[in-house]
């Protein structure tokens, strides 16, 4: 029998949990104060931490410098349009290796996740040339695939993960009444997955939101999101901290605000299946 948590012990939990969480928190709070700050402020040393002079001015400085919202809606679309294509593919490819696996299930499983311990240097030459030779470069379709395909592996060993936990025994019973394979996975095992499936889009939505590396190798102004328009406040002519905290805080909040009044849904399809 296992031994219960003593008021002692769940105290001290909740310390380390919170101690922990302000830890991890601490470099979006710092950022967020440096972007409120003069650039001789965010280089002081010893650091300045809430005494001082308050500004908005860098915020201002960037939206007149750069076009926050064509950045903006560069990330919506790129976000959401890789994360319903690679759902469109995920999903039929999840049930099939859940439901009717084959011998190299498991070794196609393990390979497509072995494609994520790639450096993606290693390929960028080869991708670069053929987006110039086909038109894609700086283009929305052309980082819509990217994303697509980078994160593919993580959106099928997901969905893979929680189909598993669906009885098979229901969707026999659908089979018997007459389901064809479409009705089968669109009428019945896609509500029943739905947590995993929300928990899936909501990871994969982040991943191509804060994806920098493509981004800023593949796009120069038309379809550069806000993970470029941060980097464009790096230049030869120097660092300025506190308008790049400002782009980054611009940038970070809709993920950030998605985030917070998500992670109930976020974290029940995480869970899905863990208690029988």
């Amino acid at each position: 029998m296992a031994r219960a948590i003593t008021p002692r012990q769940k105290w001290t939990f909740t310390l380390v949990a919170w101690g922990i969480g302000l830890l991890i928190f601490f470099p979006i709070l710092w950022t967020i104060l440096t972007s409120f700050k003069t650039e001789a402020q965010a280089i002081a040393d010893p650091p300045v931490f809430f005494a001082f002079d308050w500004t908005t001015e860098n915020y201002t400085t960037v939206q007149e410098r750069s076009n926050y919202f064509h950045h903006f809606m560069n990330s919506v679309i790129i976000a959401l349009g890789s994360t319903l294509i690679g759902l469109a593919i995920a999903i039929p490819a999840a049930w099939s290796m859940a439901f009717q696996p084959a011998r190299r299930t498991k070794d196609i499983l393990m390979w497509m996740l072995s494609t994520k311990m790639l450096p993606p240097v290693g390929v960028l030459v080869p991708i670069y040339l053929i987006f110039r030779d086909v038109g894609l470069l700086d283009t929305r379709i052309g980082l819509v695939i990217v994303m697509t395909l980078i994160n593919l592996p993580i959106i099928i060993w997901m969905l893979f993960t929680y189909f598993r936990e669906i009885p098979v025994d229901i969707l026999e019973a659908a089979r018997m009444d007459g389901a064809t394979l479409r009705e089968e996975i669109i009428y019945i095992l896609t509500p029943m997955a739905v947590p995993g499936i929300a928990s899936t889009l909501l990871l994969n939505v982040i991943l191509a939101w804060n994806e920098a590396f493509w981004t800023i190798n593949l796009t120069a102004d038309d379809a550069a999101p806000l993970t470029a328009f941060i980097a464009s406040y790096s230049s030869p002519e120097g660092l300025f901290y506190a308008k790049l905290s400002a782009a980054s805080t611009m940038a970070i909040a809709p993920i950030l605000i998605i985030g917070w009044f998500s992670q109930k849904q976020l974290v029940r399809g995480l869970t899905f299946g863990a208690v029988k």
